[in-house]
């Protein structure tokens, strides 16, 4: 047997990388599967057991064997404790990112090298490239990339990674799993947080966190309502404020601005572009760099930026922040960046690395926060 042609494929149950493990198949290569499993609650949200299933029946249409590993002590260490602790203390950040970084291409990984794999495949929509070092590119259907997701990967991990979907459209993949005759080829695709899945968000966190009311103002201090908690709010969010129809305020949404944690305060707009929600510049302490540190940072580097997936790839210019750090500064406004969120930086093509934000500054500060340090949390809702 050809060990440098032994691949083990993440069969998550989904279509993707059951056509990732089915070219792979195609192309001669020696495939196995391995399913992971990091939740599991009966609560009626988890798909775990259905999960497994699935990446059973597709294992056995392509006649292959499937491994099983539960990585749930892990993920709650890596993952799930940092998200609850950051969403404590006002920030939001990805757990998608994180179990990337530490579970699928950390853990998983190491478990793929010790059943004798040289490489584990995944059906991230990506691509990535070996020679000379191993360099991070946006998959071709640029609508599906999954890079800012995958930024903070470790080098050494992408030596060892196969993304075989990263030529591919989805409407490609549903087809070939179709024409294969795959059992899950309409099955859809797994949506919400990683490995938790697609759930009512709120009365999940009130599962750990405690509710702390405090009052949701506007711009000039004037208090319009009660909210259940910072930690329950994002960034240009508008839906579950409860402030509409407020008398002298027009009919105009709300969208939340920003947090003052020192008064407990929601901080909200009628301008979904007011310049509380937009950003002219984000900073984070740390930086990952996929490759070297890339030439002219030192100097100010120009560079495409996104704060989140499928967001708007934009102008920037990167340069060094303190010691470790990455200051990004974009050449037009962002709305609604955050602590918590990632800034991913791109060369054309190529993912270069990221950071955690730790610091925005809007084009109007937060009222009752730094000038650069406002807004608070992901993804508007």
């Amino acid at each position: 047997m050809n060990s440098s042609r032994r691949v083990i494929v993440a069969l998550s149950g989904g279509v993707d990388s059951a056509v990732a493990a089915l070219l792979l198949q195609q192309q001669g290569w020696q495939v196995e599967g391995l399913h992971m499993t990091n939740w599991e609650e009966p609560d009626g949200y988890c798909t775990a057991g259905q999960d497994h299933d699935a990446a059973q029946l597709v294992a056995r249409e392509l006649g292959i064997t499937l491994h099983h590993v539960r990585f749930g002590e892990e993920y709650q260490e890596r993952v799930f404790r940092d998200f609850l602790d950051q969403y404590a203390a006002g920030r939001t950040p990805n757990p998608d990112i994180a179990c990337n970084r530490h579970i699928k291409f950390g853990r998983l990984l190491d478990h793929a090298m010790r059943l004798g794999a040289s490489y584990l495949a995944t059906g991230h929509y990506a691509r990535v490239r070996h020679d000379p070092s191993p360099a991070l590119l946006m998959a071709r259907d640029t609508s599906k990339d999954q890079t800012y997701f995958l930024h903070a990967v470790r080098a050494q991990a992408l030596s060892h990674v196969l993304f075989p979907l990263g030529e591919l459209t989805k409407s490609e993949v549903r087809r070939i799993a179709a024409d294969a005759g795959l059992p899950n080829h309409a099955r859809a695709d797994s949506t919400g947080i990683c490995f938790i899945g697609e759930r009512p968000f709120g009365d999940f966190l009130a599962r750990y966190l405690p509710e702390q009311p405090g009052p949701i103002l506007d711009p000039s201090g004037r208090e319009l309502g009660r909210h259940r908690g910072l930690a329950w709010y994002t960034s240009g969010q508008r839906q579950g404020l409860g402030i509409g129809g407020l008398a002298g305020s027009g009919e105009a949404p709300w969208y939340v601005a920003g947090k003052d944690s020192a008064r407990n305060a929601l901080i909200v707009v009628q301008d979904s572009q007011h310049p509380m929600l937009v950003a002219r510049s984000v900073r984070c302490e740390r930086a990952h760099w996929i490759g070297p540190l890339p030439d002219g940072l030192s100097r100010g580097m120009p560079c495409r930026a996104r704060i989140r997936h499928r967001g708007e790839l934009v102008a920037s210019m990167a340069l060094p922040h303190a010691r470790q750090g990455l200051e990004v500064r974009f050449m037009q406004p962002v709305r609604a960046a955050a602590p918590g969120q990632s800034v991913v930086l791109y060369a054309g093509d190529i993912c270069l690395g990221g950071g955690e934000i730790d610091e925005v500054e809007t084009l109007q500060p937060v009222a009752g926060t730094p000038a650069a340090a406002c807004g608070s949390a992901a993804d508007p809702l």
